[in-house]
């Protein structure tokens, strides 16, 4: 049963037998969510791309001013006939201005918060050889604050030093991390 509902966001309730209804958040206007790694080749050293963002929820509720995350979107937002591998690419040409030499899915269907939300991403790796903007990047109306480049050597350095100075670390991010870092595909 629909509770709430506006063009981005639904809330539902799920009728349990003999136990309380179980609300949760649905997105009305996508299909899933792709999250992407970009892994861009310099020299022999890999580097991968972050974003630091600046996400609403976390400001209003005094979670963190800033968010360390890797490029991502919906999937059938715009195009209800999208594919996630067109997601992905649109996605990381709007948000990075570079183009995937080529794509790997590591992972689809993974849950973020499985009690709060039906959503599920789908998870990739977009290989990177020429660091060159092909566009000017979007700012997503102001979310996306700045683009940092980081070694795949200083990728814990990175992240301890965002987590020290209070900024969120995506979780999606990190699970994408880890499935690249350790080899694992699912």
């Amino acid at each position: 049963m629909i509770l709430y509902e506006t063009k981005f966001l639904s809330l539902k309730s799920y009728k349990r037998e003999n136990k309380p209804d179980w609300v949760y958040a649905v997105r009305p206007n996508a299909k899933d969510v792709v999250v992407i790694l970009p892994l861009i080749k310099n020299g022999t050293e890999e580097e991968i791309l972050f974003l630091l963002t600046k996400r609403p929820p976390l400001i209003a509720e005094n979670v963190a001013e800033f968010c360390v995350e890797l490029p991502a979107g919906l999937v059938g937002d715009e195009d209800k006939n999208e594919t996630p591998i067109d997601a992905i690419k649109k996605e990381l040409l709007e948000e990075t201005g570079l183009v995937a030499d080529r794509v790997e899915i590591i992972l689809d269907k993974m849950s973020s918060s499985s009690g709060l939300t039906s959503e599920t991403s789908t998870v990739a790796i977009c290989y990177i050889n020429d660091k060159n903007i092909k566009t000017p990047p979007i700012n997503d109306g102001g979310v996306i604050a700045e683009r940092i480049y980081v070694k795949k050597s200083k990728i814990n350095d990175f992240l301890s030093g965002c987590s020290k100075k209070g900024f969120a670390i995506s979780s999606q991010s990190l699970a994408a991390l880890y499935l690249y870092l350790t080899g694992i595909k699912l």
